[in-house]
């Protein structure tokens, strides 16, 4: 049965690896859908966390080229800090006591 949900999630078509444990892995269908548990065995020995899947083997030219879509993407929604804005200041001190006084 893990057999064939490996060779379903990892065989038809490609996958990104999400999260790698000891013996089992989730991998999440590119173009969307749901997450699936898969055997680590199914996936190639050489694969990490954030690789791409393709047929059985490692896509690094589709990965690379996702990873870098998505810091793009991160970049275009970053908010720039204005020039005198100091966001270290009072962090450490909680805001809870203040507002009970």
């Amino acid at each position: 049965m893990l057999g064939a949900i490996g060779a379903v999630a990892c065989g038809g078509g490609a996958v990104q690896v999400e999260v790698l444990e000891d013996e089992v892995a989730q991998v999440v269908p590119l173009g969307g859908g749901r997450a699936h548990t898969v055997p680590r065995a199914t996936l190639p020995s050489n694969v990490k966390e954030g690789d791409v899947v393709r047929d059985g083997r490692l896509d690094a030219e589709l990965g690379t080229r996702l990873a870098r879509e998505a810091a793009e993407w991160r970049a275009r929604l970053a908010v720039p800090v204005p020039d005198g804005l100091d966001l270290d200041s009072g962090g450490a001190e909680s805001l809870t006591p203040h507002k009970e006084r």
